[in-house]
């Protein structure tokens, strides 16, 4: 979600060929979704069998847009909750839908930790069904590390975490499927395009109270489950991607969320290790094709 267009809602050709590298996180702005064959090892992937393309909606098969106040409201308390927190930390786990060279439809999982300190420091690791990998932004340059491969990338100077999260899902066209969460006003971001919202009532979330409520916009349907009271933490995302064949769907659960974990410094520098080498960032693929 980003204020042209929510994040999670632009997805690339690449995402429904199954190319072959992702830097996937489990948070709101799914965009730039890209994964690996189904081994999970670096290869050329052989042709994807072609899927239907998603038929677009006539204007007169929409329903007619409904917008219900309590469902902007909580999403703006929820907003407002994460921004007057000086800094955070949750871990999520997310499931993601994605092609396989047959043209079946497969599942594959993330586990995501975050570290985040207001306005310019933040700290994501990636592991699980992806390629690991390790994000390290501390107010001046934004470092990309796969330790498994010992590569590494490093931007120019960036000054903001908003500033960053447009440089990596734009430029870089890495995938942050729950960005929005991060941006200084989150509920800017995920408002933008929206056409519908509607309060679907009481839910639970791995036990905890909480309200469930859908929303809809041009490329996607999205849901969000967000807790009662004044906690107001979102605690589950799910999105259905309408313009993408067969329509792929993610979800996300956010667990650990804590509003003041009194981070050190330490937490958002990374120390290059000396055996690992430098690329440059979006190059990921071509270099690994040509070891």
């Amino acid at each position: 979600m980003q204020n042209k267009q929510k994040n999670f809602g632009k997805i690339p050709p690449a995402f429904i060929l199954l190319p072959v590298i992702v830097f996937a996180l489990s948070m709101p702005g799914c965009a730039y979704l890209e994964t690996m064959p189904v081994n999970m090892q670096t290869q050329t992937a052989p042709k994807a069998v072609e899927q239907p393309a998603a038929q677009p909606e006539s204007p007169a098969s929409l329903p007619a847009p409904i917008i219900q106040q309590y469902a902007l409201d909580r999403l703006k308390q929820m907003s407002d909750k994460l921004t007057s927190a000086k800094e955070f930390t949750y871990h999520s786990n997310s499931a993601i839908e994605l092609p396989a060279i047959t043209g079946q439809f497969l599942t594959f999982f993330t586990d995501t930790e975050v570290s985040l300190q207001r306005p310019d420091k933040l700290h994501i690791n990636v592991s699980g069904d992806v390629p690991n990998f390790q994000l390290y932004f501390a107010g001046s340059k934004v470092l990309a590390f796969d330790p498994q491969n010992k590569l590494y990338a490093v931007s120019g100077p960036l000054s903001t975490i908003d500033e960053m999260l447009d440089f990596v899902m734009t430029k870089v066209k890495m995938n942050f499927p729950a960005a929005d969460f991060l941006y200084s006003n989150p509920y800017s971001v995920m408002t933008k395009n929206l056409t519908h919202a509607i309060v679907l009532g009481q839910s639970m979330v791995n036990g905890v109270p909480c309200e469930h409520f859908a929303y809809m916009e041009p490329a996607i349907n999205w849901e969000i489950w967000i807790e009662k009271g004044k906690k107001t933490l979102p605690l589950r995302l799910a999105m259905t991607y309408k313009k993408a064949p067969n329509f792929p769907r993610f979800l996300v659960e956010f667990v650990d969320w804590n509003l003041n974990p009194n981070l050190k410094t330490d937490t958002f520098v990374f120390k290059i290790p000396t055996n690992s080498k430098q690329i440059e960032f979006g190059t990921y693929g071509i270099e690994q094709k040509t070891k």
